[in-house]
């Protein structure tokens, strides 16, 4: 969870009594149980038998250790997995951390390797936030706004701090007045220039070179929204771009893809809807079913967080003022 200057602390952990069996089963086979409470505690932690080592901030540390020996007690009893211990992780009051480390008043800024990237104004900051704070998040607004560059910044710093183990970039690959038929190639290539934004904030912020080479094995993957089908998706940080353009159905088919461990950000805007005439939006649909439901955040954002040319902003209020005049003339249905 580090994504604000921490102050690291360790603390040594004996795990007694010691049985080699119940300490194989606490670490998982490669200790991928220790790498997964890892990457949601933001900790590291290193062991020789049964004496363990936790280092991070003070806090994290503190449930890291008392998760280890909630852990240890139910190897006795039955066989971890994943599951068993993301649900353990619930229990051990870890979002109450994060909300701790990532407070209202603390300015969010995410340290890349090439930089750092911070939010603009208090929407951009509240959106980042959200992000780190919630499992599910939309960012809704108007283009420019940040919401799917700020989305991927979040995505790059979660993987470079090994607290994800993959990337998955998503969009639908609706039309605007073209047609995919008349395109050249085959499905991939006719879809990339819709996932091309994606790609140029991970070229951007990672690299080409980095980015080909994580592409390659499939750390990072960038798909249409219709190959998420069918999938569940655990220990992932899974972006939907352009999600004004998702009918319900694929909507719902989406958020259910959600695994344990994992982190959703959607992102749309509701004004820019591309999908046939008479097609509802699955992501005002789901702005409408999910707003009261715990743990999943919305942030809007406005023409004034608009942060592309200054012109983008008047674009974006001028067209604003259009449809309000044109809303208020329309008859009552």
């Amino acid at each position: 969870m580090p994504t604000l200057d921490t102050v690291l602390n360790s603390t040594d952990i004996i795990l007694d009594p010691v049985d080699n069996q119940r300490l194989a089963n606490l670490c998982g086979q490669f200790d991928e149980h220790l790498r997964q409470i890892e990457r949601r505690l933001g900790v590291e932690i290193n062991n020789r038998g049964n004496a363990f080592r936790v280092i991070g901030d003070a806090r994290s540390v503190y449930v890291a250790g008392e998760v280890l020996r909630n852990l240890y007690e139910e190897a006795e009893k039955s066989v971890l997995n994943p599951a068993k211990i993301n649900l353990l992780l619930q229990e051990s009051g870890i979002d109450a951390l994060v909300e701790d480390n990532v407070s209202s008043d603390a300015e969010v800024i995410l340290k890349l390797k090439r930089g750092t990237i911070k939010g603009r104004g208090p929407h951009q900051q509240n959106y980042l936030r959200s992000i780190l704070t919630h499992d599910i998040s939309f960012g809704v607004g108007p283009a420019g706004t940040g919401k799917t560059y700020l989305a991927v910044a979040c995505a790059v710093e979660a993987l470079q701090r090994d607290s994800t183990r993959r990337l998955v970039l998503t969009r639908p690959a609706v039309e605007s007045g073209e047609r995919l038929g008349f395109l050249p190639g085959d499905l991939a290539q006719k879809i990339d220039p819709y996932l091309r934004p994606l790609y140029d904030a991970l070229y951007e912020m990672m690299g080409f070179e980095t980015v080909a080479k994580l592409i390659e094995n499939n750390v990072i993957e960038v798909a249409p929204l219709a190959y998420m089908r069918g999938r569940t998706l655990n220990e992932a940080f899974i972006i939907l771009d352009e999600a004004q353009n998702t009918t319900p159905e694929q909507m719902k088919m989406f958020l259910t893809r959600v695994g344990f461990g994992s982190t959703v950000v959607v992102t749309g805007d509701v004004t820019q809807v591309d999908l046939p005439r008479g097609q509802q939006s699955g992501l005002r649909q789901a702005i409408d079913v999910l707003q009261d439901v715990d743990d999943i955040s919305f942030t809007f954002f406005t023409a004034k967080d608009v942060v592309r040319h200054p012109l983008v902003q008047k674009i974006v209020t001028a067209y604003e003022k259009m449809e309000s005049e044109r809303d208020k003339d329309s008859p009552i249905r």
